[in-house]
């Protein structure tokens, strides 16, 4: 495991993981999140995604986590190890308030400058991910089976397990 990403809803526990696998394997994560959005919740281009997305991947190790579909397959392609985080929608949803909670007034430390906002939009997107994006996640791993190491955690005592076992 030198190239590893984590995908999964929000509030699957991905940002989270992937500190404490940088801590263990002594490997450098980037969060999405923290790259992808300026100040104010102001959304970093695509094309600038890309671009940030192509050289991280071009480094010798890294654990990047997060989703960004449109730019998946950059990251898909690069890695060694892709786990996906598979929890159930209630937990997803229980932890996004959590967070949200947890951080009010302050910068989570893997975001981008500004308190977290937690949107309607957004809530329904964690609820729904079982059904609108999950499906698509799965297909597409599934294709990898061969080539990748594909890692499913279901949930928080799979999760760990697997942290125990590394």
């Amino acid at each position: 495991m030198n190239k590893i990403i984590l995908i999964g809803s929000g509030g699957s526990g991905k940002s989270t993981l992937a500190r404490k696998m940088g801590e263990k394997l002594n490997i450098e994560v980037h969060h999405l999140d923290l790259l992808f959005w300026k100040p104010g919740w102001v959304g970093v281009p695509k094309d600038e995604q890309r671009k940030i997305q192509n050289d991280l991947v071009e480094k010798g190790q890294w654990i990047i986590d997060g989703n960004y579909g449109g730019t998946m397959d950059i990251r898909i392609r690069a890695a060694d190890t892709i786990i996906f985080l598979d929890m159930p929608r209630l937990l997803c949803v229980y932890r996004v308030f959590k967070r949200w909670f947890q951080y009010r007034n302050q910068t989570r430390p893997d975001m981008g400058a500004g308190t977290e906002r937690v949107r309607l939009e957004f809530l329904k997107w964690v609820w729904h991910y079982p059904k609108t994006k999950k499906p698509q996640i799965l297909e597409k791993l599934e294709g990898l089976s061969d080539e990748k190491d594909i890692i499913i955690l279901r949930s928080p005592q799979e999760v760990r397990k697997f942290l125990q076992n590394i």
